[in-house]
Protein backbone atom coordinates (compact mmCIF):
# COMPACT_ATOMS: atom_id res chain seq x y z
CA UNK A 1 0.00 0.00 0.00
CA UNK A 2 1.33 3.31 -0.66
CA UNK A 3 2.09 5.69 1.66
CA UNK A 4 -0.26 9.09 1.94
CA UNK A 5 1.01 12.58 1.11
CA UNK A 6 0.73 15.11 4.19
CA UNK A 7 -0.90 18.02 3.46
CA UNK A 8 -0.07 20.20 6.41
CA UNK A 9 0.17 23.79 7.53
CA UNK A 10 2.91 25.71 9.04
CA UNK A 11 3.93 25.83 13.40
CA UNK A 12 1.36 27.36 15.18
CA UNK A 13 -1.16 26.43 13.02
CA UNK A 14 -4.26 29.46 12.49
CA UNK A 15 -7.72 28.27 11.09
CA UNK A 16 -6.48 28.93 7.29
CA UNK A 17 -3.46 26.72 7.73
CA UNK A 18 -6.05 23.91 9.29
CA UNK A 19 -8.86 24.32 7.21
CA UNK A 20 -7.04 24.64 3.99
CA UNK A 21 -4.92 21.41 4.80
CA UNK A 22 -8.79 19.60 5.48
CA UNK A 23 -9.57 20.88 2.57
CA UNK A 24 -6.96 20.46 0.44
CA UNK A 25 -6.49 16.90 1.55
CA UNK A 26 -10.45 16.35 1.00
CA UNK A 27 -9.89 17.16 -3.12
CA UNK A 28 -6.56 15.12 -3.55
CA UNK A 29 -8.75 11.95 -2.32
CA UNK A 30 -11.91 13.12 -4.29
CA UNK A 31 -9.17 13.11 -7.14
CA UNK A 32 -8.19 9.31 -5.92
CA UNK A 33 -4.80 10.13 -4.69
CA UNK A 34 -4.13 9.12 -1.43
CA UNK A 35 -3.85 12.64 1.20
CA UNK A 36 -4.10 13.36 4.56
CA UNK A 37 -4.47 16.24 6.39
CA UNK A 38 -2.10 16.78 9.06
CA UNK A 39 -0.97 20.29 11.45
CA UNK A 40 2.27 21.20 12.49
CA UNK A 41 1.40 22.30 16.11
CA UNK A 42 -1.56 22.88 18.20
CA UNK A 43 -5.05 24.51 17.40
CA UNK A 44 -5.92 27.66 18.82
CA UNK A 45 -9.19 28.42 20.12
CA UNK A 46 -11.10 29.84 17.01
CA UNK A 47 -9.86 26.69 15.03
CA UNK A 48 -11.21 24.31 17.51
CA UNK A 49 -14.65 26.28 17.83
CA UNK A 50 -14.43 25.90 13.86
CA UNK A 51 -13.77 21.75 13.91
CA UNK A 52 -16.36 21.63 16.39
CA UNK A 53 -18.69 23.82 14.42
CA UNK A 54 -18.42 21.26 11.69
CA UNK A 55 -18.12 18.17 13.56
CA UNK A 56 -14.56 17.57 11.98
CA UNK A 57 -11.94 15.54 13.02
CA UNK A 58 -8.36 17.30 14.40
CA UNK A 59 -5.83 16.32 11.82
CA UNK A 60 -2.96 14.22 13.09
CA UNK A 61 -0.01 15.86 14.90
CA UNK A 62 3.09 15.57 12.92
CA UNK A 63 5.94 17.06 14.99
CA UNK A 64 8.99 16.77 12.64
CA UNK A 65 9.63 15.06 9.09
CA UNK A 66 13.25 13.62 10.36
CA UNK A 67 13.14 9.86 9.35
CA UNK A 68 12.15 7.34 12.22
CA UNK A 69 12.57 4.05 12.64
CA UNK A 70 9.26 3.16 12.09
CA UNK A 71 9.72 4.67 8.63
CA UNK A 72 12.11 1.98 7.59
CA UNK A 73 11.10 -1.00 9.62
CA UNK A 74 9.05 -3.72 7.94
CA UNK A 75 6.48 -4.97 10.13
CA UNK A 76 6.34 -8.33 8.28
CA UNK A 77 8.38 -10.83 10.72
CA UNK A 78 9.63 -14.35 10.96
CA UNK A 79 9.62 -15.76 14.68
CA UNK A 80 10.13 -18.48 17.12
CA UNK A 81 8.77 -20.04 20.10
CA UNK A 82 11.14 -20.39 22.92
CA UNK A 83 10.30 -23.67 23.28
CA UNK A 84 10.32 -24.52 19.39
CA UNK A 85 13.24 -26.59 18.27
CA UNK A 86 16.22 -26.17 17.05
CA UNK A 87 15.18 -28.23 13.73
CA UNK A 88 12.16 -25.97 13.43
CA UNK A 89 14.10 -22.90 13.59
CA UNK A 90 16.53 -24.23 10.64
CA UNK A 91 13.71 -25.10 8.86
CA UNK A 92 12.16 -21.84 8.81
CA UNK A 93 15.11 -20.04 8.02
CA UNK A 94 15.62 -21.91 5.15
CA UNK A 95 12.13 -21.32 3.96
CA UNK A 96 12.07 -17.24 4.93
CA UNK A 97 15.66 -17.09 3.40
CA UNK A 98 16.46 -15.28 6.68
CA UNK A 99 20.03 -15.33 8.52
CA UNK A 100 18.28 -13.75 12.40
CA UNK A 101 14.90 -14.81 14.43
CA UNK A 102 13.49 -12.53 16.84
CA UNK A 103 11.89 -14.74 19.76
CA UNK A 104 8.46 -14.33 21.28
CA UNK A 105 6.61 -15.88 23.56
CA UNK A 106 2.70 -14.83 24.43
CA UNK A 107 1.67 -13.47 20.86
CA UNK A 108 4.21 -11.24 20.68
CA UNK A 109 6.63 -10.19 23.63
CA UNK A 110 10.60 -10.44 22.75
CA UNK A 111 12.29 -12.37 24.72
CA UNK A 112 15.63 -12.95 22.75
CA UNK A 113 17.18 -13.17 19.09
CA UNK A 114 18.75 -16.47 17.26
CA UNK A 115 21.36 -16.15 14.31
CA UNK A 116 22.87 -18.38 11.27
CA UNK A 117 25.82 -17.84 13.80
CA UNK A 118 24.24 -19.38 16.79
CA UNK A 119 23.22 -22.43 15.05
CA UNK A 120 26.84 -22.67 13.61
CA UNK A 121 28.09 -22.48 17.60
CA UNK A 122 25.46 -24.83 18.79
CA UNK A 123 27.13 -27.78 15.97
CA UNK A 124 30.82 -26.96 16.78
CA UNK A 125 29.99 -27.71 20.03
CA UNK A 126 28.99 -31.12 19.04
CA UNK A 127 31.43 -33.44 19.85
CA UNK A 128 29.42 -36.00 20.85
CA UNK A 129 25.65 -37.00 21.94
CA UNK A 130 24.18 -34.49 23.23
CA UNK A 131 23.10 -34.81 26.97
CA UNK A 132 19.21 -33.65 26.43
CA UNK A 133 18.17 -33.82 30.09
CA UNK A 134 20.67 -30.66 30.46
CA UNK A 135 19.17 -28.73 27.61
CA UNK A 136 15.74 -29.07 29.01
CA UNK A 137 14.09 -31.57 25.82
CA UNK A 138 10.55 -33.24 26.44
CA UNK A 139 9.36 -36.00 23.98
CA UNK A 140 7.28 -33.74 22.69
CA UNK A 141 10.18 -31.57 20.89
CA UNK A 142 12.10 -34.84 19.82
CA UNK A 143 8.93 -36.35 18.04
CA UNK A 144 8.85 -33.05 15.97
CA UNK A 145 12.78 -33.30 15.54
CA UNK A 146 12.36 -36.61 14.09
CA UNK A 147 9.21 -36.02 11.65
CA UNK A 148 8.17 -39.05 13.56
CA UNK A 149 4.56 -41.07 14.21
CA UNK A 150 4.00 -41.76 17.44
CA UNK A 151 3.18 -45.35 17.84
CA UNK A 152 2.15 -45.16 21.70
CA UNK A 153 2.62 -43.33 24.46
CA UNK A 154 1.41 -40.17 27.23
CA UNK A 155 2.93 -37.30 28.62
CA UNK A 156 5.03 -36.28 25.88
CA UNK A 157 5.45 -32.81 27.39
CA UNK A 158 7.72 -34.57 30.54
CA UNK A 159 11.28 -33.62 30.59
CA UNK A 160 14.06 -36.23 28.92
CA UNK A 161 15.96 -37.65 31.91
CA UNK A 162 17.94 -40.30 30.85
CA UNK A 163 20.70 -40.23 27.63
CA UNK A 164 20.80 -41.11 24.15
CA UNK A 165 21.73 -44.89 23.62
CA UNK A 166 21.97 -46.48 19.99
CA UNK A 167 21.20 -49.93 19.35
CA UNK A 168 24.27 -51.10 17.67
CA UNK A 169 25.44 -53.98 20.31
CA UNK A 170 24.33 -57.11 20.21
CA UNK A 171 21.47 -57.96 22.36
CA UNK A 172 23.05 -59.40 25.37
CA UNK A 173 25.58 -56.17 25.92
CA UNK A 174 21.93 -53.99 25.12
CA UNK A 175 20.83 -55.18 28.59
CA UNK A 176 24.34 -53.53 30.10
CA UNK A 177 24.47 -50.45 28.40
CA UNK A 178 20.79 -49.34 28.50
CA UNK A 179 19.84 -48.02 31.81
CA UNK A 180 15.72 -46.94 32.73
CA UNK A 181 14.72 -43.16 31.46
CA UNK A 182 17.31 -43.53 28.45
CA UNK A 183 15.87 -43.04 24.69
CA UNK A 184 17.39 -45.99 22.50
CA UNK A 185 17.39 -45.50 18.87
CA UNK A 186 17.56 -48.92 16.86
CA UNK A 187 16.19 -50.15 13.52
CA UNK A 188 14.29 -53.41 12.55
CA UNK A 189 15.72 -55.45 15.77
CA UNK A 190 12.94 -56.77 17.14
CA UNK A 191 14.52 -58.40 20.28
CA UNK A 192 16.55 -55.32 20.79
CA UNK A 193 13.60 -53.24 20.51
CA UNK A 194 12.47 -55.82 23.52
CA UNK A 195 15.19 -55.82 25.69
CA UNK A 196 15.69 -52.36 25.57
CA UNK A 197 11.88 -52.05 26.83
CA UNK A 198 12.30 -54.74 29.33
CA UNK A 199 15.25 -52.35 30.79
CA UNK A 200 12.83 -49.65 31.99
CA UNK A 201 13.60 -46.99 28.97
CA UNK A 202 11.71 -44.13 28.49
CA UNK A 203 11.70 -44.26 24.99
CA UNK A 204 12.20 -46.20 21.99
CA UNK A 205 12.58 -44.87 18.72
CA UNK A 206 12.14 -47.46 15.77
CA UNK A 207 14.61 -45.98 12.78
CA UNK A 208 13.97 -46.29 9.02
CA UNK A 209 10.27 -46.72 8.89
CA UNK A 210 10.73 -50.09 10.32
CA UNK A 211 7.56 -51.82 11.82
CA UNK A 212 6.60 -51.90 15.08
CA UNK A 213 4.99 -55.74 16.17
CA UNK A 214 2.06 -55.87 18.46
CA UNK A 215 4.30 -58.16 20.70
CA UNK A 216 7.16 -55.00 21.33
CA UNK A 217 3.80 -52.18 21.46
CA UNK A 218 1.98 -54.24 24.17
CA UNK A 219 5.40 -54.97 26.01
CA UNK A 220 5.63 -50.71 26.08
CA UNK A 221 2.20 -49.99 26.86
CA UNK A 222 2.26 -52.09 29.74
CA UNK A 223 5.93 -50.48 31.50
CA UNK A 224 4.58 -46.94 29.92
CA UNK A 225 7.11 -46.65 26.83
CA UNK A 226 6.64 -44.04 24.52
CA UNK A 227 7.45 -45.69 20.67
CA UNK A 228 8.35 -43.43 18.03
CA UNK A 229 8.64 -44.24 14.48
CA UNK A 230 10.43 -42.53 12.21
CA UNK A 231 11.49 -42.34 7.84
CA UNK A 232 15.05 -41.63 9.23
CA UNK A 233 18.03 -43.95 9.18
CA UNK A 234 19.71 -44.28 12.72
CA UNK A 235 22.83 -42.36 11.98
CA UNK A 236 20.53 -39.50 10.03
CA UNK A 237 18.54 -39.79 14.23
CA UNK A 238 21.29 -39.27 15.79
CA UNK A 239 22.05 -36.00 14.20
CA UNK A 240 18.75 -34.96 13.99
CA UNK A 241 17.56 -35.80 17.82
CA UNK A 242 20.59 -33.07 19.01
CA UNK A 243 18.04 -30.60 16.86
CA UNK A 244 15.49 -31.21 19.33
CA UNK A 245 16.87 -28.75 21.84
CA UNK A 246 14.95 -25.78 22.36
CA UNK A 247 15.61 -22.58 20.90
CA UNK A 248 15.67 -20.72 24.33
CA UNK A 249 19.01 -22.69 24.91
CA UNK A 250 21.03 -21.03 21.99
CA UNK A 251 19.14 -17.99 21.84
CA UNK A 252 21.16 -14.58 22.71
CA UNK A 253 18.51 -12.54 25.97
CA UNK A 254 20.59 -9.69 25.61
CA UNK A 255 19.01 -7.72 22.11
CA UNK A 256 19.80 -4.70 20.96
CA UNK A 257 16.75 -3.18 20.22
CA UNK A 258 14.89 -0.26 19.13
CA UNK A 259 11.74 2.08 19.32
CA UNK A 260 9.73 2.74 16.29
CA UNK A 261 9.85 6.52 17.34
CA UNK A 262 13.85 6.33 17.37
CA UNK A 263 15.19 8.79 15.06
CA UNK A 264 17.33 7.20 12.15
CA UNK A 265 20.40 9.25 12.19
CA UNK A 266 20.74 8.54 16.73
CA UNK A 267 20.33 4.52 15.66
CA UNK A 268 23.47 4.60 12.87
CA UNK A 269 25.81 4.68 15.63
CA UNK A 270 24.59 1.81 16.96
CA UNK A 271 24.63 -0.19 14.06
CA UNK A 272 27.65 0.91 12.91
CA UNK A 273 29.44 -0.52 16.70
CA UNK A 274 27.13 -3.75 17.01
CA UNK A 275 27.16 -4.64 12.89
CA UNK A 276 23.88 -7.00 13.41
CA UNK A 277 22.30 -7.85 10.43
CA UNK A 278 19.03 -7.38 11.80
CA UNK A 279 17.58 -5.08 14.85
CA UNK A 280 13.80 -5.66 16.38
CA UNK A 281 11.91 -2.59 16.96
CA UNK A 282 9.79 -3.17 20.10
CA UNK A 283 6.70 -1.15 21.47
CA UNK A 284 5.87 -1.37 25.40
CA UNK A 285 8.16 -4.94 25.26
CA UNK A 286 6.26 -6.06 22.16
CA UNK A 287 7.87 -6.92 19.01
CA UNK A 288 6.11 -4.95 16.31
CA UNK A 289 8.79 -4.59 13.49
CA UNK A 290 12.46 -5.37 12.39
CA UNK A 291 15.29 -3.44 10.75
CA UNK A 292 17.64 -4.58 8.17
CA UNK A 293 21.23 -2.69 8.59
CA UNK A 294 21.28 -2.54 4.73
CA UNK A 295 17.52 -0.37 4.61
CA UNK A 296 19.67 2.34 6.21
CA UNK A 297 21.06 3.72 3.00
CA UNK A 298 18.17 5.02 1.58
CA UNK A 299 14.90 5.50 3.72
CA UNK A 300 11.95 6.38 1.56
CA UNK A 301 11.25 10.19 2.36
CA UNK A 302 7.63 11.09 3.71
CA UNK A 303 6.12 12.68 0.78
CA UNK A 304 4.05 16.53 1.76
CA UNK A 305 1.98 19.10 0.04
CA UNK A 306 2.71 22.42 2.00
CA UNK A 307 -0.36 25.31 2.36
CA UNK A 308 -0.50 28.21 3.93
CA UNK A 309 3.19 28.84 3.73
CA UNK A 310 6.50 28.20 2.31
CA UNK A 311 9.35 29.10 4.12
CA UNK A 312 11.52 26.92 6.49
CA UNK A 313 11.12 28.75 9.36
CA UNK A 314 7.32 28.44 9.12
CA UNK A 315 7.81 24.83 8.46
CA UNK A 316 7.67 21.18 10.13
CA UNK A 317 10.61 20.69 11.83
CA UNK A 318 12.82 18.59 9.74
CA UNK A 319 11.04 19.50 6.66
CA UNK A 320 14.77 18.94 4.60
CA UNK A 321 14.28 15.62 4.65
CA UNK A 322 11.16 15.47 3.44
CA UNK A 323 9.95 15.50 -0.33
CA UNK A 324 8.09 18.70 -0.65
CA UNK A 325 5.78 17.97 -3.84
CA UNK A 326 3.41 20.92 -4.29
CA UNK A 327 2.97 24.25 -2.36
CA UNK A 328 -0.58 25.84 -2.33
CA UNK A 329 0.11 29.46 -1.05
CA UNK A 330 -0.94 33.06 -0.75
CA UNK A 331 2.28 34.68 1.31
CA UNK A 332 5.57 35.96 -0.44
CA UNK A 333 8.32 33.84 -1.03
CA UNK A 334 10.42 32.57 1.42
CA UNK A 335 13.05 30.66 0.11
CA UNK A 336 12.40 26.61 0.31
CA UNK A 337 14.27 24.91 -2.09
CA UNK A 338 13.22 21.21 -3.73
CA UNK A 339 15.24 18.44 -5.65
CA UNK A 340 12.78 18.61 -8.37
CA UNK A 341 10.39 20.34 -10.07
CA UNK A 342 6.34 20.53 -8.43
CA UNK A 343 3.36 21.95 -8.54
CA UNK A 344 2.98 25.63 -6.95
CA UNK A 345 0.16 27.53 -6.81
CA UNK A 346 0.82 30.55 -5.53
CA UNK A 347 -1.90 33.92 -5.70
CA UNK A 348 -2.04 37.10 -3.70
CA UNK A 349 -5.13 36.81 -2.34
CA UNK A 350 -6.17 36.92 1.64
CA UNK A 351 -6.33 33.96 2.29
CA UNK A 352 -4.79 29.82 0.98
CA UNK A 353 -8.92 28.93 1.44
CA UNK A 354 -9.21 31.09 -1.32
CA UNK A 355 -7.27 29.45 -3.69
CA UNK A 356 -8.12 25.67 -2.42
CA UNK A 357 -11.76 26.40 -2.59
CA UNK A 358 -11.37 27.38 -6.38
CA UNK A 359 -9.09 24.88 -7.47
CA UNK A 360 -12.04 22.43 -6.61
CA UNK A 361 -14.03 24.41 -8.70
CA UNK A 362 -11.89 24.43 -11.55
CA UNK A 363 -11.65 20.82 -11.36
CA UNK A 364 -15.38 20.52 -11.51
CA UNK A 365 -15.07 18.88 -7.90
CA UNK A 366 -18.26 19.85 -5.79
CA UNK A 367 -17.30 20.84 -2.61
CA UNK A 368 -19.01 19.11 0.62
CA UNK A 369 -21.21 21.54 2.31
CA UNK A 370 -19.15 20.80 5.81
CA UNK A 371 -15.78 21.44 3.66
CA UNK A 372 -17.63 24.35 2.19
CA UNK A 373 -18.28 25.80 5.97
CA UNK A 374 -14.45 24.96 6.96
CA UNK A 375 -13.03 27.12 3.68
CA UNK A 376 -15.35 29.98 4.38
CA UNK A 377 -14.56 29.81 8.01
CA UNK A 378 -10.87 30.22 7.49
CA UNK A 379 -11.60 32.90 4.69
CA UNK A 380 -13.25 35.38 6.98
CA UNK A 381 -10.42 34.58 10.15
CA UNK A 382 -7.63 35.56 7.73
CA UNK A 383 -8.88 38.81 6.58
CA UNK A 384 -11.03 39.61 9.70
CA UNK A 385 -14.05 39.54 7.60
CA UNK A 386 -12.44 41.42 4.85
CA UNK A 387 -11.42 44.25 7.05
CA UNK A 388 -7.87 43.18 6.44
CA UNK A 389 -5.71 44.63 3.48
CA UNK A 390 -5.37 41.84 2.45
CA UNK A 391 -8.80 40.69 1.35
CA UNK A 392 -10.12 40.96 -2.44
CA UNK A 393 -12.75 40.49 -4.46
CA UNK A 394 -12.01 37.36 -5.11
CA UNK A 395 -12.18 36.26 -0.94
CA UNK A 396 -15.23 37.84 -1.45
CA UNK A 397 -16.64 36.66 -4.31
CA UNK A 398 -15.57 32.50 -3.20
CA UNK A 399 -16.74 33.26 0.86
CA UNK A 400 -20.50 33.92 -0.84
CA UNK A 401 -20.34 30.56 -2.97
CA UNK A 402 -19.04 28.73 0.08
CA UNK A 403 -21.31 30.50 2.44
CA UNK A 404 -24.36 29.56 0.05
CA UNK A 405 -22.97 26.14 -0.11
CA UNK A 406 -22.83 25.62 3.66
CA UNK A 407 -25.68 27.52 4.16
CA UNK A 408 -24.79 30.16 6.20
CA UNK A 409 -24.81 33.74 6.67
CA UNK A 410 -21.06 35.60 6.13
CA UNK A 411 -21.63 38.47 8.74
CA UNK A 412 -23.56 35.71 11.55
CA UNK A 413 -21.17 33.77 11.42
CA UNK A 414 -18.05 35.64 10.44
CA UNK A 415 -18.26 37.56 14.08
CA UNK A 416 -18.73 33.78 15.86
CA UNK A 417 -15.72 32.70 14.63
CA UNK A 418 -13.83 36.08 15.21
CA UNK A 419 -15.00 35.85 18.59
CA UNK A 420 -13.96 32.46 19.24
CA UNK A 421 -10.17 33.66 18.33
CA UNK A 422 -10.41 36.85 20.52
CA UNK A 423 -11.05 34.98 23.53
CA UNK A 424 -8.06 34.80 25.59
CA UNK A 425 -9.60 33.18 28.61
CA UNK A 426 -6.99 30.63 29.98
CA UNK A 427 -3.90 31.15 27.94
CA UNK A 428 -0.34 32.42 29.60
CA UNK A 429 1.67 34.81 28.08
CA UNK A 430 3.60 32.51 26.76
CA UNK A 431 0.63 30.58 24.94
CA UNK A 432 -0.80 34.02 23.67
CA UNK A 433 2.63 34.62 21.78
CA UNK A 434 2.76 30.99 20.49
CA UNK A 435 -0.81 30.36 19.35
CA UNK A 436 -0.48 32.36 16.12
CA UNK A 437 3.74 32.98 15.52
CA UNK A 438 5.55 32.57 12.23
CA UNK A 439 9.21 33.12 11.73
CA UNK A 440 10.77 34.82 8.73
CA UNK A 441 14.58 36.00 7.62
CA UNK A 442 14.42 39.94 7.50
CA UNK A 443 17.55 40.96 5.98
CA UNK A 444 20.22 39.27 8.21
CA UNK A 445 18.26 38.94 11.26
CA UNK A 446 15.54 35.96 12.23
CA UNK A 447 12.62 37.63 13.07
CA UNK A 448 9.48 36.19 14.82
CA UNK A 449 6.13 37.64 14.49
CA UNK A 450 3.08 36.82 16.45
CA UNK A 451 -0.41 38.15 16.07
CA UNK A 452 -3.43 38.14 18.43
CA UNK A 453 -6.92 40.01 17.33
CA UNK A 454 -9.13 40.79 20.40
CA UNK A 455 -12.56 43.08 20.26
CA UNK A 456 -11.38 44.76 23.36
CA UNK A 457 -7.19 45.28 23.78
CA UNK A 458 -7.13 46.84 26.61
CA UNK A 459 -6.83 43.70 28.72
CA UNK A 460 -4.12 42.46 26.87
CA UNK A 461 -2.22 45.43 26.83
CA UNK A 462 -2.59 45.28 30.73
CA UNK A 463 -0.55 42.50 30.46
CA UNK A 464 2.39 43.82 28.64
CA UNK A 465 4.91 43.54 31.21
CA UNK A 466 4.59 39.80 31.33
CA UNK A 467 4.28 39.63 27.82
CA UNK A 468 7.78 41.09 27.12
CA UNK A 469 8.87 38.61 29.80
CA UNK A 470 7.67 36.20 27.67
CA UNK A 471 8.62 36.97 24.14
CA UNK A 472 12.84 37.25 25.92
CA UNK A 473 12.79 34.07 27.12
CA UNK A 474 11.22 33.00 23.52
CA UNK A 475 13.76 35.19 21.82
CA UNK A 476 16.80 33.70 23.99
CA UNK A 477 15.52 30.40 23.36
CA UNK A 478 15.08 30.24 19.77
CA UNK A 479 17.96 32.74 19.19
CA UNK A 480 15.94 35.31 17.60
CA UNK A 481 16.91 38.87 16.51
CA UNK A 482 13.48 40.59 17.03
CA UNK A 483 10.12 39.10 18.49
CA UNK A 484 7.10 41.46 17.42
CA UNK A 485 3.92 40.57 18.91
CA UNK A 486 0.81 42.24 16.84
CA UNK A 487 -2.10 42.92 19.17
CA UNK A 488 -4.71 43.66 16.50
CA UNK A 489 -7.97 45.38 17.74
CA UNK A 490 -10.51 43.85 15.27
CA UNK A 491 -13.29 46.78 15.94
CA UNK A 492 -11.41 49.78 15.78
CA UNK A 493 -9.15 48.48 13.16
CA UNK A 494 -5.62 48.90 14.39
CA UNK A 495 -2.62 46.92 15.43
CA UNK A 496 -0.53 47.68 18.53
CA UNK A 497 2.94 46.55 18.10
CA UNK A 498 4.82 45.13 21.23
CA UNK A 499 8.24 44.01 20.43
CA UNK A 500 12.06 42.94 22.40
CA UNK A 501 15.25 42.82 20.56
CA UNK A 502 17.44 44.03 18.63
CA UNK A 503 18.10 46.11 16.45
CA UNK A 504 15.02 48.17 17.78
CA UNK A 505 15.60 50.92 15.48
CA UNK A 506 14.53 48.88 12.71
CA UNK A 507 11.18 48.50 14.18
CA UNK A 508 11.06 52.37 14.50
CA UNK A 509 12.56 53.34 10.74
CA UNK A 510 10.08 50.67 9.43
CA UNK A 511 6.99 52.35 11.25
CA UNK A 512 8.22 55.97 11.17
CA UNK A 513 7.27 56.15 14.97
CA UNK A 514 9.77 55.87 17.38
CA UNK A 515 8.57 53.39 20.35
CA UNK A 516 6.77 54.40 23.79
CA UNK A 517 7.98 51.41 26.40
CA UNK A 518 8.46 49.01 23.91
CA UNK A 519 4.99 49.22 21.99
CA UNK A 520 3.81 51.18 19.10
CA UNK A 521 0.54 52.12 17.87
CA UNK A 522 -0.29 51.14 13.90
CA UNK A 523 -3.71 52.80 12.77
CA UNK A 524 -5.23 50.96 10.00
CA UNK A 525 -2.89 47.60 10.63
CA UNK A 526 -4.18 44.56 10.58
CA UNK A 527 -2.01 42.16 8.26
CA UNK A 528 0.66 40.94 9.50
CA UNK A 529 2.43 39.45 6.33
CA UNK A 530 0.77 42.79 4.11
CA UNK A 531 1.47 45.44 5.97
CA UNK A 532 4.07 44.46 8.75
CA UNK A 533 6.52 42.39 7.32
CA UNK A 534 7.06 44.60 4.32
CA UNK A 535 8.06 47.67 5.76
CA UNK A 536 10.32 45.51 8.29
CA UNK A 537 12.29 44.60 4.77
CA UNK A 538 12.22 47.62 3.34
CA UNK A 539 14.07 49.14 6.46
CA UNK A 540 16.73 46.12 6.31
CA UNK A 541 17.60 46.99 3.05
CA UNK A 542 18.02 50.71 3.61
CA UNK A 543 20.38 49.49 6.43
CA UNK A 544 22.57 47.56 4.35
CA UNK A 545 22.62 50.32 1.64
CA UNK A 546 22.87 52.93 4.29
CA UNK A 547 26.96 54.28 4.03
Amino acid sequence: MAKPVYVIGHRSPDTDSICSAIGYAHLKQALGESAVPARAGKINAETKFVLEYFGVKMPALINDFYPRVKDIMTDRVVTVSPQSTVRELGQLMKQHNVKSVPVVESGSTLVGIVTVGDLAKRYFDELEMQDLSEAGVDYASVLRALDGRLVCGQDLDRPVTGKVRIAGARTQTMAQLVEPGDIVLVGDRNKAQLVSIEQGIACLVVTGGAAVTDAVEQSARSRGVIIISTPYDTYTCARLINQSIPVRMIMQTKVVVFKPTDLVADIKSVIVATNHRNYPVVENGRLIGLINRDRLIVPEREKVILVDHNEPGQAAEGIEEAQIVEIIDHHRLGGLETSEPIFICHEPVGATATIVANMYWHRHIDIPSQIAGLLLAAILSDTLLFKSPTATPKDRETAEKLAAAAGLDIQEFGRAVLKAGSSIAGLTPAELIQSDLKEFLIGEYRVAIAQVSVMEPAELLGLKDELLQAMQSLRAKENYDLVLLMITDILSEATHLVFVGQPAALVSQAFGQPARDGVLYLPGVMSRKKQVVPPLIEAARAKVGAP
